[in-house]
């Protein structure tokens, strides 16, 4: 191994040779290499604090116990700053070659040594460097001016925290509003209860109406793993296999009458009606709404999770920052418990959310289901996103007919619109009373309440949008902004004014009905099912949708546009030089040539777009500035309107970041990408906030969960039939599937039981709402045995594997410091010469397997953030962090620990050997947000740290 001095470029064999050149030269830029190794030491590495000991052991191969530090060859004038965070009673640190300055230098400095700073892309694992371009130079933008740097949009750590803690002041609506109807206390007594009764069988069977235990899991596998009936029944035929597992059925015909006749539904049951359009018939399944709602109000395993009154949440005492979440925390909630208070006091509101959406059930043949969901504002979010808790139910199958035999397009997507509304209104029919008397319903925990369900909230793409609301396509469905006006910023235009779009309903059959309709931009339908509906404005109830109007839409437009600027052929080149990362993926093709491209991918894509920009070159060398600025302020919003947690200072935020988008956006008119922003989902962004605030964060309301029910209500209906009349079949083999499910619960419940008397009122354990953490996590999780357990130190150290090139010294100076921490880095250095490895392999850890338990793939050298600072705390600033890169992550050898390791202070489990990157910038770069780093290789650097202090971060350091 050899060794070269940065200031006069001589080599030297032994290391020793080379420090002590450093020590005794009299050349300038020697004596500052020397200076930049020494103070490099206090740059800290993170690991495990040693275990308390009041007695420490002589170790073998180690000098005794050292004197107190009293000077080096540099003195003994050193302050605190020189030490950070070495202290007896805190967790020791380590660093090697560090410049603290190196972040500050000016590169083109005379007499700088940067030209020994180099990247090493021998492996591929990082983009080549490309020359900086000044974006702030004073090139003129393309057709403009430069504009100002964007405006401060981000949280302070204050607002930061208020969105991590829970409310600090919570306002309940008071009054009688959601209170049982009983004046005396009533005892909770689970519906369990009723259903027990209902269950043909033994009251000493838990498993009733099946014989046993295994009779009932049988049945339970057979129904919910997706098994085929016939394959099922051939099982059952094998001779010996019923007798043997002890079974109650023969068949899936005798298992399937069990199930119809002897478990009781708890979900109504689908109903077969016939609409009748241009002569031609077309089937609708749907259910009661009214028993869905009852039957998502009264499961006993929603009952502890259940709101029955809106409620006002504040960050602080003073009720200065509401905080929004959950549907109880809106505005609109409030505002209807109100109104409704003045003519029904003691009114519990249930928040009708309906969810639709067409879907393929086919992957050839074209085949198509048009589910319809339903799911209650009472429960909290994380229930309803979750199709394990059961927290929505599917309400009906909408006709598919595309009505071919209409030849007339106008005609025909007219009439099928008139299709979708006169089901839905069949639909929602009792809504009509119900929602303005009231209905008196039980929850899973035997209390009762005069509940009035209220259609609140739609959800859905923008062509459901437009299809429900009857707007024209091409208009937003809130307000009344036309098409031609959808660019402009802030839209000026009001909502759409429903009082008078229901005064034109009333002209229908009338001449002047189709101009009528014209003039408030509503297509002419016949009795929209939204028009007698109480309490309901219908373009208010159209909720934000993050997967088509963000990823499918704004940002799938931002980087189609940011391709043409910048060329599809340096694109693609800049994805593949992206280095490799767990929680990214790689497109090692580019994106450019990508089609069909998912919101996943789109996801994907956004979280390295900002990188792709920020020295992108302009025609005629213009500034990028305003491209940085457009980019960087629509990603924020992106990010910010997916906050689980909003406050007003975070609303605000969201709105400035759509300020700054759009005062930047010229940026793509100037360079002939776009002549207008005439975009339907773009401009919806402006309403976000006023939705936020109105019916909670956007992840109440999110398609995606929409996408997923498809797949157990539609895909894998369709899956379990023979193909013909299949929505027979499906609403049969769904309703069979929810009445085991339904079962699996009240089994567990059973056996749960531990008195007659017992008041467990669900299956599963009781659970309260916790605010989400928003923090970045602090730690990783290991495997508690490597990935290999004998990796050797050749192919550690190796450039073509692993890349830890410095990996021994590394090592045995992590040894010598973790031992005595007060020693100064070069007696460090001299003791480290002493350790000798009684090993050439150590245990390593990746997860990358193959069946067969061997590696398939290399590690992927993650980029990470360390906290150097302050690390029993969470980071109050960026500086407290590092960024680093994970070469290796291992264990060291039982030999080792025994040679060189006190046992009562043993060595963390789990090491990294990491390379640093530059500390941070003091302040972020002025268009991009971002802080600046820069790659540390020089002849020696090399460190340990361990992995407890790692935790990952997306995108690119």
């Amino acid at each position: 191994m050899s060794f070269r001095c940065a200031g006069c470029h001589t080599h030297f064999s032994l290391r020793g040779s080379y420090l002590q050149h450093l020590r005794k030269s009299s050349n300038v830029h020697c004596q500052r290499e020397r200076k930049i190794l020494d103070n490099s030491m206090h740059c800290p590495i993170c690991r495990d604090p040693p275990r308390a000991s009041h007695h420490r052991a002589s170790t073998p191969d180690i000098a005794p116990d050292p004197q107190p530090f009293t000077g080096d060859y540099f003195g003994d004038d050193y302050g605190e700053d020189d030490f950070p965070l070495i202290n007896d009673g805190e967790p020791v640190h380590i660093d090697i070659h560090h410049d603290t300055n190196v972040a500050e230098e000016d590169e083109n400095a005379p007499g700088s040594d940067n030209e020994d700073i180099e990247v090493d892309v021998g492996m591929g694992w990082e983009p080549p460097r490309i020359r900086e371009h000044n974006i702030q130079s004073s090139t003129p933008e393309v057709g403009g001016h430069v504009s100002q740097p964007p405006q401060n949009v981000t949280l302070d750590q204050g607002e930061h925290e208020q969105l991590r803690n829970a409310p600090v002041t919570i306002e309940h609506f008071g009054g009688n509003a959601g209170a049982p109807l009983h004046t005396a206390p009533q005892a909770k007594r689970s519906k369990y209860t009723n259903y027990a009764a209902d269950v043909d069988g033994s009251p000493n069977n838990p498993w009733a109406p099946f014989n046993s235990q295994m009779d009932w899991e049988v049945a339970q596998w057979a129904k919910l793993r997706g098994l085929g009936s016939t394959a099922f029944t051939d099982l059952l035929t094998i001779e010996g296999v019923r007798e043997a597992l002890g079974l109650s059925y023969k068949n899936s015909v005798e298992l399937n009458k069990i199930i119809d006749t002897k478990i009781p539904s708890r979900r109504p049951r689908f109903v077969h009606q016939e609409a009748c359009v241009a002569g031609e018939t077309y089937d609708l399944f749907s259910r009661d709404i009214l028993d869905c709602v009852r039957a998502l109000y009264g499961d006993p395993e929603h009952a502890q999770y259940l709101s029955f009154t809106p409620a006002r949440h504040y960050a602080d005492a003073d009720k200065t920052q509401r905080l929004y979440h959950d549907m109880c925390t809106g505005e609109w909630w409030w505002a209807t418990q109100e109104v409704l208070e003045q003519s029904k006091p003691g009114a519990t509101i249930i928040p009708i959310i309906i969810s639709s959406d067409k879907t393929q059930i086919t992957l050839f043949r074209n085949k198509t289901a048009y589910p319809v969901y339903l799911t209650i504002g009472n429960l909290p979010k994380s229930i309803r996103r979750k199709p394990s808790r059961r927290g929505q139910i599917l309400l009906a199958y909408l006709p598919t007919t595309r009505l071919t035999q209409i030849t007339n397009k106008a005609s025909r997507r007219r009439t099928l619109a008139n299709l979708f509304h006169a089901c839905m209104s069949r639909i929602v029919e009792p809504l009509k009373s119900a929602g303005v008397d009231g209905m008196v319903l039980m929850s899973g925990d035997g209390i009762t309440r005069r509940c009035h369900p209220i259609f609140a909230a739609f959800v859905g793409d923008y062509p459901e949008q437009c299809l429900v609301t009857g707007t024209m396509n091409g208009d937003c469905p809130v307000c009344t902004c036309p098409h031609n006006e959808l660019g402009k910023h802030p839209s000026q235009h009001e909502l759409r004014d429903l009082d008078a779009i229901l005064d034109t309903l009333e002209l229908l059959g009338s001449p002047l009905y189709t101009q009528a309709c014209h003039d408030v931009r509503i297509k002419p339908l016949q009795h929209p099912f939204w028009e007698d509906l109480p309490f309901l404005n219908i373009f208010q109830s159209i909720t934000p949708d993050i997967l088509h109007q963000l990823y499918q839409g704004v940002m799938k437009h931002m980087i189609s546009w940011v391709s043409e600027i910048v060329g599809a052929a340096e694109i693609d080149a800049r994805v593949r030089r992206l280095p490799p990362n767990h929680s990214m993926r790689i497109f090692h093709k580019g994106i450019t040539t990508l089609s069909r491209v998912s919101g996943t991918e789109h996801k994907q894509m956004s979280r390295f777009l900002l990188g792709l920009v920020i020295d992108v070159q302009l025609p005629e060398n213009a500034s990028s500035a305003r491209l940085v600025h457009a980019t960087r302020s629509l990603l924020d919003f992106l990010y910010l309107a997916q906050f689980p947690v909003h406050s007003d200072s975070s609303i605000n935020a969201l709105e400035t970041t759509l300020d700054e988008f759009h005062a930047n956006k010229g940026i793509f008119e100037d360079l002939g990408i776009r002549n207008n922003f005439n975009i339907p989902k773009l401009h919806f962004l402006q309403h976000y906030a006023q939705s936020i605030k109105l019916f909670g964060t956007t992840d109440n309301f999110n398609t995606e969960a929409t996408e997923r029910l498809h797949i157990d209500f539609a895909k894998d209906a369709y899956t379990a039939t023979d193909h013909k009349d299949e929505f027979w079949q499906m609403t049969k083999w769904l309703e069979r599937k929810e009445k085991v499910l339904q079962h699996t619960n009240f089994v567990i419940w059973r056996r749960n039981l531990s008195a007659p008397n017992s008041d467990v009122i669900a299956a599963c354990p009781v659970e309260h709402w916790q605010p989400p953490d928003l923090a970045c996590l602090f730690h990783i999780k290991m495997t508690r045995h490597p990935s290999r357990k004998l990796v050797p130190l050749r192919e550690i150290t190796s450039p073509s594997s692993f890349g830890a090139t410095h990996f021994v010294p590394a090592l045995a100076r992590f040894i010598v410091q973790y031992n005595h921490p007060t020693l100064s880095f070069w007696q460090v250095e001299d003791r480290a010469t002493n350790i000798h490895l009684p090993c050439d392999s150590v245990p390593v850890f990746h997860p990358v397997k193959n069946g067969e338990g061997r590696v398939v793939k290399a590690a992927r050298f993650d980029t990470c953030l360390v906290q150097v600072r302050n690390v029993d705390m969470p980071p109050a600033s960026i500086q407290d962090l590092r960024v680093a890169q994970v070469r290796v992550v291992f264990a060291l050898p039982q030999t080792v620990v025994k040679r060189y390791f006190n046992p009562q202070n043993p060595p963390p489990q789990h090491l990294a050997y990491v390379e640093w990157f530059s500390a941070f910038s003091p302040l972020p770069d002025t268009h991009s947000g971002l802080y600046k780093v820069r790659r540390l290789v020089r002849d020696v650097l090399t460190y340990c740290l361990s992995g407890e202090e790692l935790f990952p971060q997306n995108g690119r350091a």
